[in-house]
């Protein structure tokens, strides 16, 4: 396997049906040092937000938030009313070389969110 070096990948499943959250709208905010929006988008076929801050591009070392729009996703699926609206996740990249990778499962009424490798 090739080692990746550097970005902030983003990949989703939906674990109350076993498939991957195709469609589901993420930002990538970084809060600090200089606030900026990072990178948008909706989740692909694949599971993964397809973005060049995947490979790097933008992402220095700093504080971070992503935000899944879990309502509209849910809403488009035909679910109705779900426990979670927006979910906000912040984290620190320390060392802007290495590669965050960013798992998030989630159902309607909870979700798992850590750095993987």
């Amino acid at each position: 396997m090739m080692e990746q070096a550097g970005g902030i990948s983003i990949h989703a499943m939906d674990i109350a049906t076993g498939r991957v959250a195709a469609g589901l709208n993420v930002e990538l905010h970084r809060l600090e040092p200089s606030p900026a929006l990072v990178a948008a988008g909706e989740i692909g076929a694949n599971g993964l937000l397809d973005h060049a801050s995947a490979r790097g591009a933008g992402v220095v070392a700093g504080l971070y938030e992503v935000r899944f729009d879990l309502g509209a996703f849910f809403a488009r699926t035909g679910r109705d009313a779900p426990f979670l609206d927006e979910v906000p996740f912040r984290f620190r990249v320390r060392n802007a070389a290495e590669h965050y990778h960013l798992p998030f499962k989630f159902t309607p009424y909870g979700f798992s969110l850590f750095r993987g490798a």
